[in-house]
């Protein structure tokens, strides 16, 4: 066999070199892996324990909610687990396959389903953000309006039911009404009363002290996204109760009106708590829904005067400055909980897969994707993703206000600007050491913005109920904000972007003009910018001021071609 040999392989010197070589590779690649993997455990050791020194946590489990008694729980109640048991139980295990026989009783809708019956398309649901009411006969119309009788085909076993002998139509509502058209107001309510038990029900269980959902953060890392259909159900929910409220304001029911947007509150405070950025971006959402009812009551004047007080003391506990810090720890948390999943979950299959598997066989497995280069990170040492955290964690630490910056009013702008740079500079030198870092690539300054414009618009908010506790009593608002406290309001709140007061000033037509400076920290005189594409129903936060409006600024027109022209429109 050996004379089939190369010659060289028959010199047992040369092999015996070869060996040494082989033997000296192999020892330099564990002399490699070892001194990557100690330094970068080190590193990130070192870089924990000065900023744990500091107040900071990065274990995921110190952000986790406590523990609540059940018969305390409003996420326990049967209604409100109704929508997540289809996917969860009690314990927060996941359902598998998912329960479908579970009825979710906050599924609520506003419409029809749009193969039954198109939702209008201008905007009518009303924006306090532009002093749009909202339009009540335009929802009369289309609550009144039977369903599409002759569906299309794809659609048609939706509307049509099979008796046995022949197609028999369903209902040609799915929305109460009466037989006769009453007032806009009341027709909507009518429509609206499918809904009454559950909303009966639901606000029942809003009497219970404590909100925690059975999410079993342990069970596996992004265990957080079970939420997910609680919090959709919540939104649509919040919705529902949004256009009761304004429908009562217009029927004289304020005290119910009143009820419903409280109703509202208290659901975005039921998931402050969870450690998830979405749970706060979805507060953030439904506490602009019940900002709509309360502006169009301040606006028409029929809230009274112990009814603004009750809403100025609803309002002020929410800090959604500190709830975006607190968000934000739990997403860096939630980050270095990924890369400690990647790193576990590493194998040489995942290596074969990714040189070699031309479909996504181990999605699940596999975050990083396909090529040579995924293949190689996977027999990274592990000292890189220990690197990868240090830099996870700077890019979220530059997101957060220093104790500088929390000492002199926190400035949301200058963090988002910092943030934007560290993640700018990440990009611009990608190494190993931060090659998994570029998923914390984020929108860091576009979440503060919103976190920013949500606290300004619950300030204005509170200030606008204390001028109009100021008219009731004065007959007309006074001349500066300073007569506000302490009767009407405790303590006037200062403009977050700037940290001067707000602007105020009386108007010739009797009203006012409240406004921050905005994201620009420009005073512009109270002009406010519609966002410039027509998908966007809201206004530009990065152009003019953040005002409170107080007349109707005219919608935008809807041209065929987007994006479509920003509109500008004066306050004054």
């Amino acid at each position: 066999m050996l004379r089939y040999l190369p010659k060289w392989m028959r010199n047992w010197r040369i092999v015996r070199r070869c060996l040494y070589g082989l033997g000296g590779f192999v020892f330099l690649i564990f002399l490699f892996y070892a001194e990557e993997d100690w330094r970068g455990r080190r590193d990130w050791e070192q870089y924990k324990r000065a900023w744990e020194a500091k107040g900071e946590r990065f274990d995921f489990a110190s952000y986790v909610p406590p523990a609540v008694p059940d018969d305390q729980n409003f996420a326990l109640t049967p209604i409100v687990a109704s929508t997540y048991s289809e996917y969860l139980d009690r314990q927060g295990h996941r359902i598998d396959p998912p329960n479908t026989n579970v009825v979710n009783r906050l599924d609520f809708r506003l419409d029809s389903p749009p193969e039954w019956k198109p939702w209008p398309t201008n905007d009518f649901q009303g924006n306090w953000q532009f002093g749009m009411k909202a339009d009540l006969k335009v929802f009369q119309a289309y609550y009144r309006t039977p369903v599409n009788t002759n569906p299309t085909p794809y659609f048609m076993h939706d509307v049509r039911y099979w008796s046995g002998t022949s197609w028999v139509m369903k209902a040609t509502n799915d929305f109460p009404t009466a037989l006769q058209p009453q007032s806009p107001a009341a027709d909507v309510l009518l429509a609206l009363s499918k809904y009454d038990a559950a909303i009966e029900e639901l606000r029942q269980a809003a009497r219970l002290p404590h909100s925690r959902f059975p999410i079993n953060y342990e069970e596996r890392p992004f265990g957080q996204t079970n939420l997910f259909p609680a919090l959709s159900s919540l939104k649509r929910c919040t919705l529902v109760l949004r256009l009761r409220a304004i429908a009562e304001l217009e029927n004289a029911q304020n005290g119910r009106s009143l009820e419903d947007v409280k109703l509202i509150f208290y659901l975005a405070n039921s998931i402050r708590d969870e450690p998830s950025l979405t749970s706060h971006l979805t507060r953030l959402s439904i506490i602009n829904s019940a900002l709509q009812p309360l502006w169009e009551g301040l606006h028409d004047h029929k809230w009274s005067d112990a009814q603004l007080a009750v809403i100025q003391q609803e309002l002020s506990p929410f800090d959604f400055l500190s709830d975006y810090q607190f968000a934000i720890r739990c997403d860096r948390t939630t980050d270095i909980q990924f890369v400690e999943y990647m790193d576990r979950r590493r194998g040489l299959h995942q290596v074969f897969a990714a040189l070699f598997s031309s479909y996504d066989e181990f999605s699940n497995e596999t975050p990083l994707g396909r090529g040579t280069a995924e293949a190689l990170w996977y027999l990274a040492p592990r000292g890189w993703f220990y690197q990868n955290d240090i830099f996870i964690s700077q890019i979220f630490q530059q997101s957060l206000p220093t104790d500088a910056e929390v000492g002199r009013q926190i400035r949301p702008r200058e963090i988002a600007d910092r943030a934007d740079g560290a993640v700018s500079s990440n990009f611009e030198h990608i190494s190993p050491y931060n090659y998994l870092s570029g998923m914390s690539s984020k929108a860091f300054s576009l979440w503060i913005q919103k976190f920013a414009f949500a606290q300004s618009s619950l300030d204005m908010a509170r200030v606008a109920c204390a001028l109009e506790r100021f008219r009731l009593t004065h007959g007309e608002y006074p001349e500066t904000l300073d007569p506000l406290s302490p009767q009407f309001i405790d303590k006037l709140p200062y403009d977050i972007i700037d940290g001067q007061p707000l602007h105020y000033r009386r108007t010739d037509d009797a009203q006012f003009l409240l406004y921050s400076v905005g994201w620009n920290g420009t005073d512009e005189g109270g002009i406010t910018v519609r966002s410039e594409y027509l998908w966007d129903r809201f206004r530009d936060l990065d152009k003019g001021d953040w005002v409170w409006p107080c007349r109707p600024i005219p919608a935008q027109s809807s041209p065929n071609r987007w994006p479509i022209k920003v509109h500008r429109q004066s306050s004054q």
